[in-house]
């Protein structure tokens, strides 16, 4: 098990203070073959995570889980933005908890929110949650998030059918953690706060 820290006046993203922060662990093109997808490859990903009570969101991102492109050797694929985000968020209907699809840059980088949920369904509670993404233009995407204490399904995503690689890229990788924006010049630092993450028993597995 890890219990992932965010401290919200000392940590930074990648050494830079700017407008973000983040604490991940992630696979990338060093890792084993089995744990990065090639395209047309499905990727399939359990694990359990643990959202802590009362935990803060901003209007902006708050992502604890992604699936990203690798880049290139040339350092050219359509990589910047990730393929898909699990987020938490705060909205004029209160706290939600988002798995989103964005599309490619040279669709706009568009999001297509795949599920939308109270997420104090999932605070202070151990959910686990299996994944399986096809890898390719025409992908396919399924996902259920299972809460261990009731047994009860919190989001069911069967075989969506989206835009799941990138052009350029070297593979695509999960990852696992906290990334949140805290505004330009800390400007949403008010409305958050330090917090600890559980994640557990990853199994992450490439195949055709």
């Amino acid at each position: 098990m890890f219990l992932m820290d965010i401290h919200l006046d000392t940590d930074t993203n990648k050494g830079e203070d700017v407008d973000r922060q983040r604490n991940e662990l992630k696979t990338d093109n060093g890792s084993p073959a089995s744990m990065v997808a090639q395209q047309g490859q499905t990727l399939e990903c359990r694990w359990l995570f643990r959202l802590p009570e009362g935990m803060q969101t901003t209007t902006e991102f708050t992502h604890v889980h992604q699936i990203k492109g690798i880049d290139n050797s040339a350092g050219t694929a359509d990589i910047d933005k990730p393929v898909i985000t699990f987020t938490c968020r705060s909205t004029s209907d209160g706290q939600k908890f988002q798995v989103i699809q964005v599309s490619p840059s040279s669709e706009g980088s568009t999001l297509t929110y795949l599920a939308n949920v109270p997420l104090s369904d999932l605070l202070g509670e151990w959910v686990s949650v299996t994944e399986r993404m096809t890898c390719s233009v025409s992908g396919s995407y399924s996902v259920t998030i299972t809460r261990v204490r009731d047994s009860r399904e919190l989001v069911k995503i069967s075989n969506a059918s989206l835009c799941l690689w990138r052009t350029g890229a070297a593979g695509m990788r999960p990852k696992w953690g906290i990334y949140r924006s805290f505004g330009t010049g800390h400007s949403l630092a008010s409305q958050l706060r330090d917090e600890t993450l559980g994640f557990a028993d990853f199994y992450v597995n490439s195949h055709s």
